[in-house]
Protein backbone atom coordinates (compact mmCIF):
# COMPACT_ATOMS: atom_id res chain seq x y z
CA UNK A 1 0.00 0.00 0.00
CA UNK A 2 1.24 3.49 -0.70
CA UNK A 3 1.87 5.99 2.09
CA UNK A 4 -1.24 7.97 1.15
CA UNK A 5 -3.40 4.86 1.44
CA UNK A 6 -1.83 4.03 4.80
CA UNK A 7 -2.66 7.53 6.03
CA UNK A 8 -6.21 7.04 4.75
CA UNK A 9 -6.55 3.96 6.95
CA UNK A 10 -5.22 5.83 9.96
CA UNK A 11 -7.65 8.69 9.39
CA UNK A 12 -10.63 6.40 9.15
CA UNK A 13 -9.61 4.39 12.20
CA UNK A 14 -8.97 7.47 14.38
CA UNK A 15 -12.29 9.19 14.14
CA UNK A 16 -13.12 10.26 10.60
CA UNK A 17 -15.84 7.66 10.16
CA UNK A 18 -18.28 10.56 9.93
CA UNK A 19 -17.10 11.00 6.35
CA UNK A 20 -19.19 7.99 5.52
CA UNK A 21 -22.21 10.30 5.41
CA UNK A 22 -20.87 11.83 2.21
CA UNK A 23 -20.16 8.56 0.42
CA UNK A 24 -22.34 7.17 -2.32
CA UNK A 25 -23.73 3.91 -1.06
CA UNK A 26 -26.01 3.12 -3.98
CA UNK A 27 -24.13 0.04 -5.16
CA UNK A 28 -20.95 -1.07 -6.89
CA UNK A 29 -18.89 1.90 -8.01
CA UNK A 30 -16.91 0.20 -10.75
CA UNK A 31 -17.52 -3.08 -12.50
CA UNK A 32 -14.62 -5.37 -13.23
CA UNK A 33 -13.46 -5.52 -16.83
CA UNK A 34 -14.28 -8.75 -18.67
CA UNK A 35 -11.84 -11.44 -17.62
CA UNK A 36 -8.94 -12.15 -19.93
CA UNK A 37 -6.33 -14.86 -19.65
CA UNK A 38 -6.84 -17.97 -17.57
CA UNK A 39 -7.26 -16.79 -13.96
CA UNK A 40 -10.86 -17.06 -12.81
CA UNK A 41 -12.25 -15.65 -9.56
CA UNK A 42 -13.52 -18.44 -7.32
CA UNK A 43 -14.16 -16.71 -3.99
CA UNK A 44 -13.12 -14.05 -1.53
CA UNK A 45 -12.52 -13.37 2.16
CA UNK A 46 -12.73 -10.12 4.10
CA UNK A 47 -9.34 -8.42 4.48
CA UNK A 48 -8.82 -6.79 7.86
CA UNK A 49 -7.67 -3.17 7.30
CA UNK A 50 -5.15 -3.27 10.15
CA UNK A 51 -3.48 -6.63 9.67
CA UNK A 52 -4.29 -7.78 6.11
CA UNK A 53 -4.13 -4.60 4.02
CA UNK A 54 -0.60 -4.74 2.59
CA UNK A 55 0.34 -8.24 1.54
CA UNK A 56 0.17 -11.97 2.14
CA UNK A 57 2.22 -15.14 1.82
CA UNK A 58 1.65 -18.87 2.07
CA UNK A 59 4.27 -20.68 4.17
CA UNK A 60 5.08 -24.34 3.44
CA UNK A 61 7.58 -25.04 6.23
CA UNK A 62 7.01 -25.95 9.02
CA UNK A 63 4.11 -28.11 7.81
CA UNK A 64 0.73 -26.72 8.74
CA UNK A 65 1.94 -23.13 8.99
CA UNK A 66 -0.86 -20.55 8.64
CA UNK A 67 -0.91 -17.99 5.86
CA UNK A 68 0.91 -14.77 6.76
CA UNK A 69 -0.36 -11.23 6.23
CA UNK A 70 1.03 -7.72 6.61
CA UNK A 71 -0.70 -4.44 7.41
CA UNK A 72 -0.32 -1.29 9.44
CA UNK A 73 -1.02 -3.25 12.60
CA UNK A 74 1.66 -5.89 11.99
CA UNK A 75 4.63 -3.49 12.12
CA UNK A 76 6.47 -4.13 15.42
CA UNK A 77 6.88 -1.09 17.65
CA UNK A 78 10.63 -1.74 17.75
CA UNK A 79 10.77 -1.12 13.98
CA UNK A 80 8.33 1.78 13.92
CA UNK A 81 10.31 3.82 16.46
CA UNK A 82 13.38 3.43 14.23
CA UNK A 83 11.51 4.86 11.26
CA UNK A 84 10.50 1.66 9.47
CA UNK A 85 6.88 2.73 9.08
CA UNK A 86 5.76 0.87 5.95
CA UNK A 87 5.69 -2.87 5.28
CA UNK A 88 4.99 -4.28 1.83
CA UNK A 89 3.98 -7.62 0.35
CA UNK A 90 6.00 -10.49 1.90
CA UNK A 91 7.02 -13.89 0.56
CA UNK A 92 8.28 -17.19 1.90
CA UNK A 93 10.90 -19.51 0.45
CA UNK A 94 10.12 -23.17 -0.09
CA UNK A 95 12.28 -24.05 2.92
CA UNK A 96 10.23 -21.80 5.21
CA UNK A 97 12.19 -18.53 5.42
CA UNK A 98 9.68 -15.65 5.55
CA UNK A 99 10.71 -12.19 4.26
CA UNK A 100 8.97 -8.84 4.86
CA UNK A 101 10.05 -5.71 2.91
CA UNK A 102 10.24 -2.42 4.86
CA UNK A 103 10.75 1.20 3.91
CA UNK A 104 11.05 4.53 5.72
CA UNK A 105 10.32 8.14 4.77
CA UNK A 106 13.93 9.31 4.73
CA UNK A 107 17.46 8.04 4.33
CA UNK A 108 19.02 5.89 1.62
CA UNK A 109 18.23 2.38 2.81
CA UNK A 110 15.49 -0.21 2.69
CA UNK A 111 15.23 -3.28 4.89
CA UNK A 112 14.15 -6.91 4.62
CA UNK A 113 13.08 -8.57 7.88
CA UNK A 114 13.54 -12.34 7.82
CA UNK A 115 12.09 -15.04 10.04
CA UNK A 116 13.88 -18.39 9.88
CA UNK A 117 11.94 -21.68 10.12
CA UNK A 118 13.06 -21.95 13.78
CA UNK A 119 11.24 -18.67 14.55
CA UNK A 120 14.25 -16.38 14.91
CA UNK A 121 14.19 -12.93 13.30
CA UNK A 122 16.99 -10.98 11.61
CA UNK A 123 17.25 -7.74 9.60
CA UNK A 124 19.06 -7.21 6.30
CA UNK A 125 19.57 -3.61 5.21
CA UNK A 126 20.16 -2.57 1.61
CA UNK A 127 21.81 0.74 0.73
CA UNK A 128 20.13 2.21 -2.34
CA UNK A 129 21.95 1.93 -5.65
CA UNK A 130 22.29 5.01 -7.87
CA UNK A 131 18.85 5.95 -9.19
CA UNK A 132 17.00 3.41 -7.03
CA UNK A 133 13.66 4.53 -5.60
CA UNK A 134 13.19 4.50 -1.83
CA UNK A 135 10.04 2.39 -2.03
CA UNK A 136 10.16 -1.26 -1.02
CA UNK A 137 6.79 -2.49 -2.18
CA UNK A 138 7.21 -6.28 -2.30
CA UNK A 139 9.49 -9.29 -2.26
CA UNK A 140 9.30 -12.52 -4.31
CA UNK A 141 11.63 -15.45 -3.70
CA UNK A 142 12.68 -17.67 -6.61
CA UNK A 143 11.71 -21.37 -6.42
CA UNK A 144 15.35 -22.36 -5.83
CA UNK A 145 15.37 -20.04 -2.81
CA UNK A 146 18.62 -18.32 -3.68
CA UNK A 147 17.35 -15.12 -5.31
CA UNK A 148 14.76 -12.53 -4.37
CA UNK A 149 13.06 -10.00 -6.61
CA UNK A 150 11.82 -6.67 -5.28
CA UNK A 151 10.07 -3.69 -6.80
CA UNK A 152 9.87 0.07 -6.72
CA UNK A 153 6.83 2.34 -6.86
CA UNK A 154 5.77 4.43 -9.85
CA UNK A 155 6.23 3.71 -13.55
CA UNK A 156 9.12 1.28 -13.94
CA UNK A 157 10.83 -0.76 -16.64
CA UNK A 158 12.72 -3.03 -14.28
CA UNK A 159 12.63 -5.31 -11.25
CA UNK A 160 15.53 -5.63 -8.81
CA UNK A 161 17.32 -8.92 -8.02
CA UNK A 162 18.96 -9.60 -4.63
CA UNK A 163 20.48 -12.67 -3.01
CA UNK A 164 17.73 -13.98 -0.73
CA UNK A 165 18.50 -12.69 2.78
CA UNK A 166 18.91 -15.48 5.29
CA UNK A 167 18.93 -18.17 2.59
CA UNK A 168 21.69 -17.29 0.13
CA UNK A 169 25.02 -17.92 1.92
CA UNK A 170 26.40 -14.65 0.51
CA UNK A 171 24.09 -12.64 2.80
CA UNK A 172 24.65 -11.50 6.38
CA UNK A 173 22.68 -9.22 8.75
CA UNK A 174 25.95 -7.43 9.50
CA UNK A 175 26.68 -6.55 5.85
CA UNK A 176 24.94 -4.51 3.18
CA UNK A 177 22.49 -6.55 1.10
CA UNK A 178 23.62 -5.73 -2.45
CA UNK A 179 21.56 -5.57 -5.61
CA UNK A 180 22.87 -8.47 -7.67
CA UNK A 181 21.14 -8.02 -11.05
CA UNK A 182 18.17 -6.50 -12.86
CA UNK A 183 15.12 -7.80 -14.71
CA UNK A 184 14.61 -5.53 -17.74
CA UNK A 185 10.93 -5.38 -18.70
CA UNK A 186 9.77 -5.05 -22.31
CA UNK A 187 6.73 -3.01 -21.25
CA UNK A 188 6.46 -0.40 -18.51
CA UNK A 189 4.49 -1.28 -15.38
CA UNK A 190 3.00 1.12 -12.85
CA UNK A 191 2.59 0.86 -9.08
CA UNK A 192 3.26 -2.86 -8.74
CA UNK A 193 2.18 -3.86 -5.23
CA UNK A 194 3.18 -7.51 -5.23
CA UNK A 195 4.64 -10.36 -7.28
CA UNK A 196 5.00 -14.08 -6.72
CA UNK A 197 6.64 -16.85 -8.71
CA UNK A 198 4.33 -19.22 -10.55
CA UNK A 199 7.38 -21.22 -11.63
CA UNK A 200 11.10 -20.58 -12.16
CA UNK A 201 10.55 -18.14 -15.04
CA UNK A 202 7.01 -16.83 -14.53
CA UNK A 203 5.76 -14.11 -12.17
CA UNK A 204 2.20 -13.06 -11.37
CA UNK A 205 1.96 -9.45 -10.18
CA UNK A 206 -0.73 -7.09 -8.91
CA UNK A 207 -0.63 -3.52 -10.21
CA UNK A 208 -2.36 -0.58 -8.55
CA UNK A 209 -2.23 1.42 -11.80
CA UNK A 210 -5.04 4.00 -11.47
CA UNK A 211 -4.81 5.34 -15.03
CA UNK A 212 -5.16 2.35 -17.35
CA UNK A 213 -3.13 3.87 -20.16
CA UNK A 214 -0.43 1.18 -20.13
CA UNK A 215 -2.68 -1.84 -20.71
CA UNK A 216 -6.14 -0.43 -21.34
CA UNK A 217 -7.43 -1.39 -17.87
CA UNK A 218 -6.85 -0.10 -14.37
CA UNK A 219 -5.65 -2.35 -11.52
CA UNK A 220 -4.43 -5.18 -13.78
CA UNK A 221 -3.22 -8.64 -12.86
CA UNK A 222 0.09 -8.98 -14.74
CA UNK A 223 2.11 -11.94 -15.94
CA UNK A 224 5.87 -11.52 -16.45
CA UNK A 225 7.71 -14.23 -18.41
CA UNK A 226 11.44 -14.16 -17.72
CA UNK A 227 14.04 -15.06 -20.35
CA UNK A 228 15.80 -17.24 -17.76
CA UNK A 229 15.61 -17.94 -14.02
CA UNK A 230 17.06 -14.96 -12.13
CA UNK A 231 20.58 -15.21 -10.77
CA UNK A 232 23.10 -12.74 -9.49
CA UNK A 233 25.50 -13.34 -12.36
CA UNK A 234 23.64 -11.61 -15.20
CA UNK A 235 20.54 -9.58 -16.02
CA UNK A 236 17.48 -11.16 -17.59
CA UNK A 237 14.54 -9.75 -19.55
CA UNK A 238 10.85 -9.98 -18.78
CA UNK A 239 7.88 -10.03 -21.17
CA UNK A 240 4.84 -8.33 -19.57
CA UNK A 241 1.22 -9.30 -20.28
CA UNK A 242 -1.93 -7.92 -18.65
CA UNK A 243 -4.24 -10.86 -17.90
CA UNK A 244 -7.34 -9.19 -16.46
CA UNK A 245 -8.59 -6.41 -14.23
CA UNK A 246 -8.73 -7.26 -10.55
CA UNK A 247 -12.21 -7.20 -8.94
CA UNK A 248 -13.33 -3.70 -7.91
CA UNK A 249 -16.52 -4.16 -5.92
CA UNK A 250 -17.63 -2.22 -2.87
CA UNK A 251 -20.64 -0.54 -1.30
CA UNK A 252 -18.61 2.69 -1.40
CA UNK A 253 -17.53 4.69 -4.42
CA UNK A 254 -14.03 6.01 -4.86
CA UNK A 255 -10.52 4.73 -5.44
CA UNK A 256 -9.73 1.09 -4.79
CA UNK A 257 -6.20 -0.07 -4.06
CA UNK A 258 -4.75 -3.32 -5.36
CA UNK A 259 -2.33 -4.77 -2.83
CA UNK A 260 -0.20 -7.89 -2.41
CA UNK A 261 -0.37 -11.21 -4.22
CA UNK A 262 0.37 -14.83 -3.29
CA UNK A 263 0.49 -18.03 -5.29
CA UNK A 264 0.23 -21.25 -3.30
CA UNK A 265 1.74 -24.02 -5.43
CA UNK A 266 0.24 -26.70 -3.15
CA UNK A 267 -3.31 -25.75 -4.08
CA UNK A 268 -2.78 -23.79 -7.31
CA UNK A 269 -4.61 -20.86 -5.72
CA UNK A 270 -3.75 -17.25 -6.48
CA UNK A 271 -4.82 -14.66 -3.89
CA UNK A 272 -4.83 -10.87 -4.27
CA UNK A 273 -5.84 -8.21 -1.74
CA UNK A 274 -8.01 -5.31 -2.96
CA UNK A 275 -8.69 -2.52 -0.45
CA UNK A 276 -12.05 -0.76 -0.72
CA UNK A 277 -12.45 3.03 -0.93
CA UNK A 278 -13.40 5.43 1.84
CA UNK A 279 -15.18 4.13 4.92
CA UNK A 280 -15.61 0.73 3.27
CA UNK A 281 -11.91 0.02 3.84
CA UNK A 282 -13.25 -1.18 7.20
CA UNK A 283 -16.11 -3.30 5.94
CA UNK A 284 -15.66 -4.86 2.52
CA UNK A 285 -11.98 -4.92 1.57
CA UNK A 286 -11.32 -8.40 0.18
CA UNK A 287 -8.71 -11.05 -0.46
CA UNK A 288 -9.85 -12.54 -3.77
CA UNK A 289 -9.06 -16.12 -4.76
CA UNK A 290 -8.41 -17.26 -8.33
CA UNK A 291 -7.64 -20.53 -10.05
CA UNK A 292 -6.21 -21.17 -13.51
CA UNK A 293 -8.15 -22.89 -16.24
Amino acid sequence: MTLSARQRCHSVLTGLAVLALSLVLAGPSQAAAPAAGTWTEVGSDRADPLTESQGLASVEVPAGSPNRYTGIGTIPLSLSVRGWNHVGDPDASYDGHYVEPYQRDDGNTKMFRVQAPDGGWSEYVHTLSAGEALNNSWSAISPDGQWMLAGEWGTMNRLLVFPTPGVNPATSPSANLPQAATVHLDHAVRDVQGCDFLDATTLLCSSDDPEGALFGITKPLLRIDLSAPPTGSSDVTGHVTALRQLPLRSACSGSFEAEGVDYDRRTGTLRVIVVSPGFCVLTDSKTYRFTSG
